[in-house]
Formats: structure tokens, sequence, C-alpha cells
């Protein structure tokens, strides 16, 4: 004999899912830049290892690919963490108050993270200058090294427009309840 089943209840998750904010240029551009990453970088450190496995050599490019690919990774999954309000932040003081308050907290950190990522651009794009003028060359492939550093300006670039971004959309909801 079969016991009767009970009605399933859906379950909502541990972690509240909230939709992504309304942003003018997707989100998907970083989260999809960050699937290629990881997928190029789980695929060569799996052939580096096998290459030293069966032959005892390893690919000496693997190393400096996987930094550089590992850096621009930060930087995309850094952008979306900013955009969603997933980053690091001391959540007393960030999210406790009035919702004013509240709103001034976010504002004062997202100028701070506004004010580091715009320096941080600038001084990469001194940095790839001074890579491309010097023709440095990178050890292990000696390919120049501003192939590699071009991605840290563009990318705090980014950071910084996604930034203004979140300020805007906290300025404008300053006037609603």
């Amino acid at each position: 004999m079969s016991r009767p089943e009970a009605p399933v209840e859906p379950v909502e998750p541990i972690i509240p899912v909230e939709p992504d904010p309304a942003v003018k240029v997707p989100l998907a551009i970083e989260e999809w830049l960050a699937v290629i990453l990881l997928a190029t970088l789980a695929l060569i450190t799996f052939a580096n290892v096998l290459v030293r496995y069966f032959t005892d050599q390893s690919f000496a490019w693997t190393e400096e690919i996987s930094v550089f690919l590992l850096i621009v990774l930060t930087m995309a999954g850094g952008s979306v963490a900013f955009v969603r309000n997933h980053h690091i932040r001391i959540e007393i003081l960030a999210d406790s108050g009035s919702p004013r308050r509240q709103r001034i907290m976010a504002l004062i950190a997202n100028g701070c993270v506004l004010a580091f990522f715009v320096l941080l651009t600038v001084l990469s794009v001194k940095l790839v200058a001074d890579e491309y003028i010097y023709e440095e060359t990178s050890p292990a492939i000696g390919v120049p090294t501003w192939w590699y550093s071009i991605w840290l300006p563009v990318m705090a670039a980014a950071i910084s427009l996604r930034t203004l971004g979140i300020i805007r959309r906290l300025l404008q909801s300053a006037g609603k309840p």
C-alpha cells in the first residue's frame, strides 16, 4: 500500500535573492568575462598538471598567464560586487539607523571607493606608459608587459564608472521616501 503524498511547500532561500539594480550597462558583461577567465584559468592549470605529470616538465608561461587572469578576474568580480552591494563593509555602520543615515553612509563609502579606483586608474595608466616606453618584457614568455598591465586601468575605470552609477542612483533616491 502506498502512502498519499503530502503537498510540498515552497522553501524560501536561506539568503534572499535581491534583484539587480537598474544599470545602463548590463552586469552580464563582467559576469561572462569572469566565467571565461575562470574557465581559461582552469584549462591552463589542468594542461600544466597533465604535462608535468607525464613529462616531469612544466609550461613556464602558465604562472605568468595565471597571475594576469586572476587579476582581471578579481577586478571583474569586484565590479559586480560593488553594484550588487556585496562588497566588504562594516554592516553595523552601513545598515543601521534611518534610511537617510544609510544613504549618507553609502554615499561616503562609495565616494571613497570612487576616489580609490580613479587614483588606481590614473596611476596604472602611468605604469602601462612606463612599461611601453621602456619596452619591458615578461620573464617567462618575453612579451611586452604592458600587454598584461593594460587591463588594470581598463578594469579600474570600469569599476569607477560603476561606482559613479551607484552614487547617481543614491543621489536620485534622496528625494524619495
